[in-house]
Protein backbone atom coordinates (compact mmCIF):
# COMPACT_ATOMS: atom_id res chain seq x y z
CA UNK A 1 0.00 0.00 0.00
CA UNK A 2 1.10 3.57 -0.58
CA UNK A 3 1.77 4.83 2.84
CA UNK A 4 0.77 8.33 4.42
CA UNK A 5 3.32 9.56 6.22
CA UNK A 6 2.94 13.08 8.32
CA UNK A 7 6.09 14.46 9.85
CA UNK A 8 5.51 15.56 14.09
CA UNK A 9 8.67 16.45 15.18
CA UNK A 10 10.75 13.36 15.07
CA UNK A 11 8.36 11.55 14.86
CA UNK A 12 6.82 9.95 11.77
CA UNK A 13 3.44 8.94 11.64
CA UNK A 14 2.13 6.48 9.21
CA UNK A 15 -0.90 3.86 8.46
CA UNK A 16 -3.05 2.25 6.49
CA UNK A 17 -6.45 3.64 5.39
CA UNK A 18 -9.12 2.95 2.64
CA UNK A 19 -6.77 5.34 0.87
CA UNK A 20 -4.00 3.65 0.68
CA UNK A 21 -5.39 0.04 1.14
CA UNK A 22 -7.67 -2.16 -1.01
CA UNK A 23 -9.12 -3.96 2.17
CA UNK A 24 -9.50 -1.08 3.65
CA UNK A 25 -11.12 0.38 0.70
CA UNK A 26 -13.54 -2.46 0.77
CA UNK A 27 -14.51 -2.83 4.54
CA UNK A 28 -15.61 0.96 4.33
CA UNK A 29 -17.42 0.10 1.07
CA UNK A 30 -19.66 -2.15 2.88
CA UNK A 31 -20.09 0.42 6.03
CA UNK A 32 -17.90 -1.30 7.89
CA UNK A 33 -15.75 0.58 9.82
CA UNK A 34 -13.36 -2.34 11.63
CA UNK A 35 -9.98 -0.82 12.32
CA UNK A 36 -6.26 -2.77 13.58
CA UNK A 37 -5.75 -2.75 16.83
CA UNK A 38 -2.19 -4.42 17.55
CA UNK A 39 -3.29 -5.72 21.45
CA UNK A 40 -6.09 -8.07 19.43
CA UNK A 41 -3.18 -10.05 17.97
CA UNK A 42 -1.07 -12.86 19.93
CA UNK A 43 3.03 -12.17 20.33
CA UNK A 44 3.42 -15.56 18.86
CA UNK A 45 1.29 -14.73 15.84
CA UNK A 46 2.95 -11.27 14.79
CA UNK A 47 5.97 -13.03 15.08
CA UNK A 48 5.24 -15.48 12.78
CA UNK A 49 4.24 -12.76 9.89
CA UNK A 50 6.89 -11.19 10.46
CA UNK A 51 8.88 -14.07 9.51
CA UNK A 52 6.65 -14.61 6.31
CA UNK A 53 7.36 -10.98 5.50
CA UNK A 54 11.09 -11.40 5.82
CA UNK A 55 10.85 -14.63 3.79
CA UNK A 56 9.36 -12.39 0.72
CA UNK A 57 11.19 -9.24 1.63
CA UNK A 58 14.44 -10.76 -0.59
CA UNK A 59 16.95 -7.68 -0.83
CA UNK A 60 15.96 -7.53 3.12
CA UNK A 61 15.42 -3.56 2.35
CA UNK A 62 12.46 -3.60 4.91
CA UNK A 63 10.16 -3.20 2.21
CA UNK A 64 7.76 -6.08 0.21
CA UNK A 65 7.77 -5.35 -3.86
CA UNK A 66 5.63 -6.94 -6.10
CA UNK A 67 8.81 -8.08 -8.60
CA UNK A 68 9.91 -9.70 -5.19
CA UNK A 69 6.39 -11.82 -4.67
CA UNK A 70 6.44 -12.21 -8.56
CA UNK A 71 10.01 -14.01 -8.04
CA UNK A 72 8.48 -17.40 -6.00
CA UNK A 73 5.86 -18.24 -9.15
CA UNK A 74 9.73 -18.62 -10.96
CA UNK A 75 11.16 -20.67 -8.69
CA UNK A 76 8.07 -22.94 -9.58
CA UNK A 77 9.44 -23.47 -12.88
CA UNK A 78 12.68 -25.09 -11.30
CA UNK A 79 11.15 -27.13 -8.70
CA UNK A 80 8.49 -28.36 -10.15
CA UNK A 81 9.26 -28.11 -13.99
CA UNK A 82 5.99 -25.84 -14.53
CA UNK A 83 4.95 -24.87 -17.70
CA UNK A 84 5.40 -20.95 -19.03
CA UNK A 85 1.16 -20.90 -18.65
CA UNK A 86 1.39 -22.41 -15.30
CA UNK A 87 4.51 -20.24 -14.14
CA UNK A 88 1.93 -16.94 -16.21
CA UNK A 89 -1.63 -18.02 -13.82
CA UNK A 90 0.38 -18.33 -10.83
CA UNK A 91 2.37 -14.72 -11.49
CA UNK A 92 -1.63 -13.61 -11.82
CA UNK A 93 -2.62 -15.33 -8.61
CA UNK A 94 0.03 -13.77 -6.63
CA UNK A 95 -0.22 -10.47 -8.11
CA UNK A 96 -3.62 -10.79 -7.17
CA UNK A 97 -3.49 -11.72 -3.82
CA UNK A 98 -0.49 -9.66 -3.16
CA UNK A 99 -2.13 -6.73 -4.15
CA UNK A 100 -5.38 -7.22 -1.77
CA UNK A 101 -2.92 -8.16 0.93
CA UNK A 102 -1.40 -4.75 0.47
CA UNK A 103 1.40 -4.69 -1.70
CA UNK A 104 1.21 -1.53 -3.82
CA UNK A 105 2.74 -2.44 -7.39
CA UNK A 106 4.83 0.71 -7.80
CA UNK A 107 5.34 1.66 -3.70
CA UNK A 108 5.54 -2.12 -2.36
CA UNK A 109 4.73 -2.67 1.52
CA UNK A 110 6.75 -1.45 4.14
CA UNK A 111 7.38 -4.11 6.62
CA UNK A 112 5.81 -2.09 9.99
CA UNK A 113 2.56 -2.09 7.91
CA UNK A 114 2.75 -5.74 7.09
CA UNK A 115 0.92 -7.17 10.12
CA UNK A 116 -2.11 -4.29 10.06
CA UNK A 117 -2.06 -5.32 6.49
CA UNK A 118 -2.50 -8.87 6.98
CA UNK A 119 -5.11 -8.66 9.55
CA UNK A 120 -7.47 -5.45 7.55
CA UNK A 121 -7.38 -8.63 4.56
CA UNK A 122 -8.75 -11.02 7.02
CA UNK A 123 -11.37 -9.09 8.31
CA UNK A 124 -12.62 -8.41 4.69
CA UNK A 125 -12.27 -11.86 3.60
CA UNK A 126 -14.67 -12.41 6.52
CA UNK A 127 -16.84 -9.70 5.30
CA UNK A 128 -17.19 -11.32 1.93
CA UNK A 129 -18.24 -14.40 3.15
Amino acid sequence: AVVSTQSTGDQKMSGLNETNNESYKYLRSVGNMWQFNVEDLHPKMISRLYKRFDTFDLDCDGKMEMDEILYWPDRMRQLVNATDEQVEKMRAACYTFFLNKGVDPVNGLTRENWVESNRVFAEAERERE
